[in-house]
């Protein structure tokens, strides 16, 4: 039997396929968005090709034991050295050493058996870790104030001579060096939040407002570390490849704007060729381009990004992050069925991504002409068929453009000019991941104290994070660091401030990581 339509009924047939065929298409994107949702909450976050057995943090004691790991021991030679076993994390080679003799009383060294006297033949040892609390003390500072006996006597004017003493870290103040410093890496580097330290204080029976230690971070970062953040600025734009990221930061009480509004601090930091590291952070309220331009005024490098469309405005020459690539291919992949994957297009795209971050593993130790050069014969072909290839998939009729596929191929070929910069100089690194780990104390921050009260507080914040992640590049330990600048600086004149940064030569070696031999 011939049905017979008319125009008109072909023409709404026509228009409820259409509609058919997009209500699927939005059906399996919000499927991919949920399970992509799921895995990120639930699953594992390592980037790796095969990732490691997520760790239930409620059991880490027991997940992370092992009988079989022996402890760290100490050997004994004709000088007193001790020798490290095991993984660097058992290291305490660099721990003084306590001996406390456990003997018998001369009236006890006497033979159980014969009644003779007993003499050391040998002594049993047993090591063992101790843990001594944090101390707080009050040190009172007394300055002897002469004058002279003898003008006192015969004159109408007698001189006054005070003894030497430092500057103090806030004059008039209970503030010192070690308890501002201590305060500092509680909440930036061990992200301890202030009424947690407050807490803490009161179990020592000490009595510290937190408002009381936000004063004293503030204060002393727009007094002295400024002073160095100042400089390492400086010698952060005499380099000429350079890292950049940005994550958000909520700031309460901001000029003309809602408490609930997103601001954003920046990050910028040297390259891994260089000696003199250095990581910088700058708070600003919004993602505009002209704060990193500001910021990066005197600076015409390479600048290594994300896809970010403000990092491209500036005068720089914009290297992309073939991390993130990989990163949109994995997620093509989370929320595919496992059955779907092998020969896919997201498959097939990760391994090419993977192919690329596996040759700069096998040229991780080679000089920079050397690692241009390889770039040049191996790498970058290899490139440029994958943006081919990315081309034409994403030009496939069925690859719909809001799909997580869709949306990897997509930014491959958007990010294309700037990923291909990477072969302009081979001292470049394939990935942002450089960046990424320096603004993750912040991130890592960030979920503990959750938000910043005031720009001033937000921006004091960014000044602690940047000396106190500059020191830890440097190998340096951020509490004796942040405590000899406040020992220094105070006393120290403009021109003296080069030699008390983190590579200066006025660094005491107390300040520097033990080397693992």
């Amino acid at each position: 039997m011939t049905i017979t339509i008319t125009a008109s009924e072909y023409e709404s047939l026509k228009a409820i396929e259409a509609e058919k065929s997009e209500l699927e298409a939005l059906v399996k994107y919000y499927e991919e968005q949920l399970r992509l949702s799921k895995h990120r909450q639930f699953g594992a976050s390592s980037e790796k090709t095969v990732c490691p057995e997520q760790m239930n943090i409620f059991n880490e004691v027991e997940n992370t034991a092992d009988p079989g790991v022996a402890e760290p021991t100490l050997e004994e030679v004709t000088y007193k050295r001790r020798k490290r076993v095991g993984k660097r994390e058992d290291d305490l080679s660099g721990l003084p050493v306590e001996v406390v003799e456990h003997t018998l009383s001369e009236y006890e060294q006497v033979c159980p058996d014969c009644g003779g006297a007993l003499h050391t033949m040998a002594h049993d040892v047993r090591r063992e870790l101790e843990i001594i609390p944090a101390q707080v003390k009050i040190v009172e500072h007394k300055r002897a104030v002469y004058s002279c006996r003898d003008c006192e006597k015969s004159g109408d004017h007698s001189p006054i001579v005070k003894a030497p003493m430092l500057e103090p870290v806030i004059p008039g103040s209970l503030a010192s060096p070690s308890a501002v410093a201590h305060i500092m890496v509680q909440k930036y580097e061990m992200c301890v939040p202030l009424y947690r330290q407050e807490k803490s204080w009161e179990r020592e029976g000490v009595y510290l407002s937190r408002q009381t230690m936000a004063n004293w971070v503030i204060k002393t970062a727009f007094d002295w570390l400024v002073l160095i953040y100042i400089r390492l600025k400086s010698c952060l734009l005499t380099h000429d490849i350079l890292h950049a990221d940005e994550t958000t930061v909520q700031v309460l009480h901001e000029s003309g704007r809602k408490a609930q509004d997103k601001s954003y601090m920046w990050l910028y930091r040297t390259s891994g060729e260089t000696k003199t590291p250095v990581v910088l952070y700058e708070y600003k309220e919004t993602r505009h381009h002209e704060h990193p331009k500001a910021f990066l005024r005197d600076f015409k490098g390479y600048l290594l990004t994300d896809g970010l469309r403000q990092y491209h405005l500036l005068d720089v020459t914009s290297v992309g992050c073939w991390a993130h690539v990989r990163r949109k291919f994995d997620d093509a992949l989370k929320v595919m069925e496992e059955n779907q994957r092998p020969g896919s297009r997201a498959q097939k795209g990760q391994d090419c991504c993977n192919r690329f971050f596996a040759l700069e593993r096998d040229w991780a130790g080679l000089s920079p002409e050397e690692r241009f050069d390889r770039r040049t014969r191996e790498s970058k072909p290899l490139a440029e068929a994958f943006f081919e290839w990315a081309a034409s998939a994403a030009a496939w009729d069925r690859v719909l453009p809001k799909s997580a596929l869709g949306k990897a191929l997509t930014y491959a070929c958007d990010q294309r000019p700037y990923l291909m910069n990477v072969y302009l100089d081979g001292r470049l690194e394939i990935s942002n991941n450089r960046a990424e780990r320096s603004i993750k104390p912040f991130v890592m921050g960030r979920k503990n104290w959750l938000f910043c009260n005031s720009p001033n507080g937000a921006t004091a914040s960014s000044i602690v994070y940047s000396i106190i992640e500059t020191a830890k590049e440097n190998g340096l330990k951020p509490f004796e660091y942040l405590k000899f600048l406040f020992e220094t600086v105070p006393n120290t004149t403009t021109g003296q401030l080069e030699s008390v940064l983190p590579w200066g030569d006025a660094v005491p070696e107390r300040c520097r990581m033990p080397v693992n031999s």
